[in-house]
């Protein structure tokens, strides 16, 4: 079909728009990895569009399988009252059951039309929509499992429901021409034998397989030059080579050093203890540039990979440590894929762009990106660029797809696996100069020497398995799945450059049932330990089991762990993409997720931006037209951020004139009329209100907006956010996910602590917005309005302002209940994650006593310190002001006390028995390059945290301390508090 060129463009304007890179830029090569992984991500694309209802997609509710809290079982024998409203027209309520469904309430809504007689359009399809909110009500989940009416029953407030013609509803078409599909031929290759040479004429050789190559790798390192030397040169440097697979260092080969130039030449070779036919798919040559000792050294050989001594933890962050500091630090560095997107391996010259290393003042760079990342530095005409030669061949040198036909065959293709590449000769152009270097080429068809993988896995033979290999295999399944937690431990000890070794291994994944894995051990087995792609299937094929809830749960990990993988096209990007064109939920968050990274991440911008555009291509025009307001609002807020700060260089410069200015340029900004908030597609928000629009006293200066709620029965409150240009929000991102993770699991023991997970979303490179929490003050607020700075040591403060919210008895004592709770679940919480800088500015508590922590700035027990002094010496916050609130004054003791210290003990407990979870999203967030969380040892608070090597009565005895610590320094807080209200310390 011919494309309008013109539409065309239009289209990869607007692509370029939302995703914050232009593409084309960058696709000039036909058979580069960009072009060819767009043509690729194409098939499972059509794929879910094939399957996908436009009615569902759209309609798509927001539910939860959490259990209902016991505290609200009670109301569940009650009826929720239910109100819909009918285009202006017509309105009525009724009771109805909690678990009665969506179908069921339209049923009742026809009968009462036919009973008053009113006509409606019968022939077209109806659904509920809350009224006010961008939320439906669909499918056959009974009311209480749908988020909103939860809500509803937890502040006893009465269902509103619009009824809504699905002609009404916005159109999901997609418009946009798809790429064409890569050759359907082009999904496997030759198996081993179909390549082997033994008994070929030259003229029948096209490709070679790369299992008949028993030549070391070697490369000539001719040099590299520099167009600008950098302000601190050092004396001398030499280039080490290296073998990369995943985050470990298989081999690795190191020049003589020279002295330091715009232009250093070498022009020789560097031989590898590796043979190519080990070489796995996946596998770089990694080259740094590296400050030497001043001596010329001699070539230097290190063929021993990288040991770790918690095999549970990735090696060495790409961060500038202080021991790097003259010999030693690395300057530059870059990295090739020696077997390409189509699985051939690399051959002749390469000139390659590398990246910088940052200084010492600078912030840490992508965690181990210098092992993972394969993007060259497009900054050509400034960066560093080291030239090198790979040996040729005659031929192309491919990665087969099995040893043998009838292997392949044996082996069902999953829909998600990216399929190896079969590429015509006429697609490849080798020299015909370069000659063929058969002395690295075996010509013999006998199978590779065995090894043996471990004592406990029995090797497979060459022959079709038989029934004792078949009893053998049972067995074995049987005892594994008991040990299936053992497995991440198991891999890591795998030598991937044996090639036997690992076809066993992948023999063995192969017949293990993902739905036998623990969810866990799949997220693990995602980290940047485990390069294998077959490892990697495994676990996306778990995770294909998850509900849409579960997903977006792990979602933020999930877009991180994209960086792990090899090449663009990938098990875990198709999935990715998949389920975010199968539910608008996820597809809202993918979107965000994935911009952040292409905004804040060069070394993967090209994958993710490639990723973010197959994802677009396929979400459908009312998708396309959010996202471009969203954009547009992000955009334009950051304009007015930016203004202000220019103006308002000093916090201490802010004055009458401020909100005046403010409101000026945002009269001026080009905000859109409406937009869907990038933190809760659920909520959208109308016009500004400039008069409620405020500047905050913060170093950031951060913006206070709000903008006119969409009309609602209700009378809702205005829409407050709170932009933010400066300050990287995906620390607090992930502190706010891991609190919603910690209340799934509270949760499911029916245990709910009233957590409040506002929300948070970084939509840029430092830049993001926050949910305005509404009927909340800080407890510093509270305080100063009990005797203003001395309010911090008065303990009633905060008992004497709950009471005045609360002025009836009954009300009072939930008000205290809902305190004693949240204040339990946010002390187990604040301790496990390590959360400091706790002062009385980002603690807040709500009118209905519901206490929380805001602002994660500093976590994993990184505190902050005043004039070189820990500010922070208790466990968490527990002061006299909170324990007066539970009855606890002067050491006597309080039923709401020992509810609190049981409380704790509960949640406590139960996130132990998750810790393997907690501490596995944590070390996938390694990869986002987050300062206080950029090294595996940052890892070690949690585990300690938790007590993961003690009993559980041990574990509750060392809580108990915890609690009776703060008690006893509590003092040490009320001081901290003052201080902070005297001094404005931030």
């Amino acid at each position: 079909m011919a494309v309008d060129s013109e539409e065309k463009m239009k289209q990869q304007q607007l692509l370029a728009y939302l995703i914050g890179h232009n593409l084309e830029k960058e696709a000039s090569d036909r058979l580069g990895e960009l072009t060819f992984t767009r043509r690729k991500l194409a098939s499972p694309r059509r794929q879910e569009l094939r399957n996908r209802e436009d009615a569902i997609y759209t309609t798509e509710p927001w539910i939860t399988s959490n259990p209902i809290p016991n505290d609200l079982q009670d109301q569940l024998n009650r009826n929720l009252p239910v109100s819909f409203h009918y285009m202006n027209k017509f309105s009525f309520s009724i009771n109805v059951a909690y678990s009665t469904t969506p179908s069921v309430l339209l049923d009742l809504f026809r009968r009462v039309m036919e009973d008053q007689g009113i006509k409606y359009d019968t022939s077209d399809g109806l659904v509920l929509k809350v009224s006010g909110r961008e939320e439906f009500l669909s499918g056959e989940s009974p009311l209480h499992d749908f988020l909103w009416v939860r809500q509803c029953l937890k502040i006893n407030q009465d269902l509103h429901l619009s009824v809504v013609h699905v002609s009404q509803l916005v159109s999901e078409t997609v418009k946009y021409v798809d790429w064409p599909l890569v050759d359907g031929s082009s999904g496997q290759f030759s198996s081993h034998d179909d390549l082997c040479l033994e008994g070929k004429d030259l003229d029948d050789i096209f490709m070679i397989s790369l299992w008949d190559c028993n030549r070391k790798l070697r490369v000539k390192l001719l040099g590299f030059d520099i167009p600008k030397l950098p302000s601190k040169c050092p004396q001398s440097v030499y280039v080490k080579a290296s073998i990369l697979y995943g985050n470990k260092v298989l081999s690795s080969v190191s020049s003589p050093s020279k002295t330091f130039a715009d232009e250093v030449l070498w022009n020789e070779w560097l031989d590898f203890d590796v043979l190519l036919r080990d070489l796995p798919r996946g596998a770089k040559l990694g080259f740094t540039i590296i400050v030497s000792g001043g001596d010329i050294s001699p070539v230097t050989k290190d063929t021993k990979p990288s040991v770790n001594k918690d095999s549970r933890l990735p090696l060495n962050p790409v961060k500038a440590p202080d021991q790097q500091k003259g010999k030693g630090k690395v300057l530059y560095f870059v990295n090739l894929l020696l077997i390409d997107h189509r699985s051939i391996l690399s051959q002749g010259p390469h000139t390659m762009h590398m990246w910088s290393y940052p200084d010492l003042e600078e912030e840490a760079i992508t965690y181990q990106a210098d092992k993972l990342s394969s993007a060259t530095n497009p900054d050509i005409a400034d960066s560093m660029a080291i030239s090198f030669l790979l040996d040729r061949y005659s031929f192309p040198v491919v990665l087969p797809s099995s040893f043998s036909s009838s292997e392949s065959s044996d082996i069902p293709a999953s829909s998600l696996s990216p399929t190896k590449s079969v590429v015509s000769s006429d697609e490849l152009s080798h020299s015909p100069e370069s000659t063929l270097l058969s002395a690295g080429l075996s010509s013999q068809n006998g199978n590779p020497r065995k090894d043996s993988l471990t004592e406990t896995v029995t090797l497979r033979s060459r022959s079709p398995v038989n029934a004792t290999s078949r009893d053998c295999l049972k067995r074995f399944r049987e005892e594994s799945v008991r040990y299936a937690s053992s497995l991440p431990h198991f891999l890591r000890n795998v030598d991937w450059m044996k090639r036997s070794v690992v076809e066993d291994v992948h023999w063995l994944l192969g017949n293990w049932d993902p739905g036998e894995l623990d969810l866990t051990v799949a997220l693990e087995l995602l980290s940047m330990d485990f390069a294998d792609m077959t490892v990697r299937r495994l676990a996306v094929q778990r995770l294909e089991r998850l509900s849409n809830d579960e997903v977006l749960k792990y979602l933020l990990q999930l877009v991180q762990t994209l960086k792990v993988e090899p090449y663009h096209d990938s098990c875990l990007a198709r999935w990715l993409i998949q389920r975010a064109l199968r539910s608008k939920r996820i597809g809202h968050f993918f979107f965000w997720y994935v911009r952040s990274e292409v905004a804040g991440c060069p070394y993967f911008r090209q994958r993710m931006a490639v990723i973010l555009e197959a994802y677009l291509l396929g979400c459908g025009q009312a998708m396309l037209d959010s996202f471009t307001l969203q954009v547009q609002a992000v955009e334009a807020l950051q304009v007015v951020a930016i203004a202000i700060k220019k103006i308002y260089p000093d916090k201490t410069d802010l004055d009458h004139t401020t909100p005046l200015r403010l409101q000026e340029l945002l009269r001026n900004s080009n905000l859109p009329n409406e937009f869907l908030l990038p933190y809760d597609p659920r909520i959208k928000a109308g016009r500004i209100l400039l008069d409620k629009c405020k500047v905050m006293a913060s170093k950031k200066k951060p913006l206070w907006l709000e903008f006119s709620p969409m009309p609602s029965p209700s009378s809702p409150t205005p829409v407050g956010i709170i932009f933010k240009q400066g300050d990287d929000l995906r620390q607090d991102m992930l502190v706010i996910q891991t609190l919603v993770v910690m209340d799934s699991i509270w949760q499911e023991k029916s245990l709910d602590l009233n957590l409040v997970p506002y929300g948070c979303i970084s939509t840029g490179n430092n830049i993001g917005m926050l949910e305005i929490v509404r009927d909340a003050a800080t407890i510093a607020t509270v305080q100063r309005s009990h005797g203003g700075t001395i309010g911090a040591f008065k303990n009633d403060a905060l008992f004497e302002w709950l009471k005045s919210k609360c002025p009836l008895q009954e009300i009072h004592f939930k008000t205290v209940e809902r305190f004693v709770k949240s204040c339990a679940g946010y002390c187990v919480a604040t301790y496990v994650l390590g959360i400091g800088d706790r002062h009385n500015d980002n603690i807040m508590i709500t009118d209905q006593g519901n206490l929380f922590h805001i602002d994660f700035g500093h976590i994993l027990g990184n505190t902050k310190s005043f004039l070189g002094v820990n500010r922070e010496r208790v466990p968490f916050v527990l002061t006299p002001d909170f324990l007066y609130v539970m009855g606890r004054g002067k050491g006597r003791n309080s039923l709401y006390f020992q509810r609190f210290r049981d409380t704790c003990i509960q949640a406590y407990l139960s996130l132990r028995s998750h810790s393997h979870l907690l501490v596995t999203l944590f070390s996938l967030m390694l990869l986002t390059g987050i300062p206080e969380l950029s090294a595996a040892e940052d890892m070690r608070y949690l585990r300690d945290a938790l007590q993961q090597e003690q009993s559980e009565a041990e574990a509750k005895e060392h809580f108990l301390r915890q609690i009776s610590e703060c008690e006893r320094l509590d003092w040490t807080v009320q001081a901290n508090w003052w201080i902070h209200m005297m001094a404005g310390i931030k």
